[in-house]
């Protein structure tokens, strides 16, 4: 088992964890971030991250892994590698979340939404609105780090190897901006195209 006191090892040595003055991907405002991209640097600490939420869902007979582009991709990849079945992702086209380049859910097929890092969950919501869509049963989300402290309910199980509460803000209520202290920096993936 994975111990808290390891995970925050593998943050700190990586550089995960940032502070200033950061959008996330939610249009929230925080003076913290986790770059996950990081710590997936590195393999080793990818494959003991994931192998504490494959623990999760080794009983559930997992057909099909799915991760939001890009900051999923390790995560879904190697978390289907460790349960032994299928790595898919989504994309955006035309702002829209959605499967592409010939990757299908089949109707009935056993899927785990996974993620690098959440605040709002919403990507994750998008890709579960896709596996409802395509009629798979949805078994759970499997996340990497969960910024909103648990606090997001995603109607099934949800097993994060790292959970943090990170202060965010709406822009229009953020002390940071209205201090104008630093520059807002978007380090996150969601504008790429």
């Amino acid at each position: 088992m994975l111990t808290n006191e390891r995970i925050e090892e593998i943050l700190l040595n990586s550089g995960a964890l940032l502070t200033g003055h950061f959008l996330l991907t939610s249009g929230r405002h925080s003076d913290k971030y986790m770059q996950c991209a990081k710590i997936l640097q590195r393999p080793d600490y990818a494959v003991e991250l994931v192998s504490h939420l494959a623990g999760a869902f080794k009983d559930d007979e997992v057909d099909i892994v799915i991760a939001p582009a890009v900051g999923g991709i390790i995560i879904g990849y190697e978390l289907a590698r460790q349960l032994g079945t299928v790595s898919l992702f989504t994309e955006r086209e035309n702002g829209i979340m959605a499967l592409r380049r010939g990757f299908e859910i089949p109707k009935g097929a056993r899927v785990v939404v996974a993620e690098d890092v959440i605040t709002t969950g919403g990507s994750v919501k998008e890709v579960i609105e896709i596996v409802n869509k395509s009629e798979g049963v949805l078994v759970g989300v499997a996340l990497l780090v969960d910024r909103s402290g648990g606090t997001i309910d995603f109607g099934t199980k949800t097993s994060a190897a790292y959970t943090a509460v990170v202060t965010s803000y709406e822009a229009e209520n953020c002390p940071i901006c209205k201090e104008n202290a630093l520059p807002l920096v978007k380090p996150g993936s969601r504008a790429l195209k």
